[in-house]
């Protein structure tokens, strides 16, 4: 088994867990699904060009902003930023399951899981 499959494995594994989180929360099946894509709205980057397209991209594909609003929810105590945190994290690692990690800048298809 190679890195490659042992990753995309362990994001498939967090991918679940994340949802199993979710309908433990008695949130929405429904939402989920829904919001599940909105992170990719970060490609549009790409419209002006590679560079500024990576960056945007894995902005919104790393952890560090779901993380970052798990801070705020401990605060707050807001259960829509519950629900955008694990739905936020789910679609991370769905994206990573399927091979589309972060990007480089020579390329979209360029991410970080092809050159493990």
């Amino acid at each position: 088994m190679s890195i490659n499959q042992v990753v995309r494995i362990e994001n498939g594994i967090a991918l679940a867990i994340s949802f199993y989180i979710y309908t433990l929360l008695d949130f929405p099946i429904w939402l989920f699904f829904v919001l599940l894509f909105i992170p990719d709205i970060t490609m549009v980057g790409y419209a002006f060009n590679n560079k500024i397209g990576a960056k945007v991209y894995n902005l919104g594909h790393s952890f560090v902003l779901p993380l970052l609003l798990a801070i705020g929810y401990f605060f707050f105590l807001n259960e829509h930023l519950l629900i955008i945190i694990i739905i936020w994290i789910a679609h991370i690692f769905m994206d990573r399951l399927l091979g589309f990690g972060l990007k480089y800048q020579d390329s979209f298809n360029q991410t970080h899981i092809q050159r493990l």
